[in-house]
């Protein structure tokens, strides 16, 4: 037997992309702390905490209006099954916090969807959950967006694609305004 075929199966790290946007960030730089476009390991038994203090919050945003722990992010897996999924949890007693629409209030928590939009205040983060085995640890990757994540129609990327593969949201955002057609008139 060779070396290769002795060698353990390595095993693939659950990892969790997110994007964040926010209209001023240009200006005001309330991402500055975060380590954009590299991958970084968190233990599983950690609460992955967001907030403008740095001492407790493992993902510091610097804007005053956010609250001292915003949100946090546990890594767990679903009893009776070896699927690992995160829970997001409302910190913050000041501001409410959406995951696709669904509010949630101080303390409120649910499972993160494999792929939703987290917002409070201006902030937007477009968060992706990539599957993999280990459970002693996930990856987070951050990533800035330049435009904002939320249209004020609709995500176009939240929404399912035709078979044909071309999605009518794409049509949407084209124009802002309703269009109204005759019932008779061919689409």
């Amino acid at each position: 037997m060779s070396s290769f075929e002795d060698a353990e199966t390595e095993e693939t790290v659950p990892c969790l992309h997110m994007t964040f946007y926010h209209p001023c960030q240009g200006e005001k730089m309330m991402f500055r702390c975060l380590n954009f476009c590299r991958r970084e390991q968190v233990r599983a038994d950690e609460t992955a905490k967001f907030g403008r203090d740095s001492s407790v919050c493992r993902y510091s945003l610097m804007d005053a209006r956010v609250s001292r722990i915003q949100f946090s992010l546990q890594f767990y897996r679903k009893l009776h099954s070896s699927e690992c999924c995160f829970e997001i949890k409302n910190l913050s007693k000041r501001a409410k916090l959406t995951v696709n629409q669904t509010e949630l209030g101080y303390l409120n928590k649910v499972d993160l969807p494999w792929r939703c939009v987290i917002c409070f205040g201006d902030y937007q983060i477009l968060a992706e959950t990539q599957e993999g085995e280990s459970v002693d640890y996930f990856e987070t990757h951050l990533h800035l967006a330049e435009a904002p994540i939320l249209q004020e129609r609709s995500l176009p990327s939240l929404q399912p694609v035709p078979e044909s593969g071309i999605s009518s949201s794409i049509f949407l955002c084209q124009d802002k305004s309703p269009t109204e057609m005759d019932e008779n008139e061919p689409c």
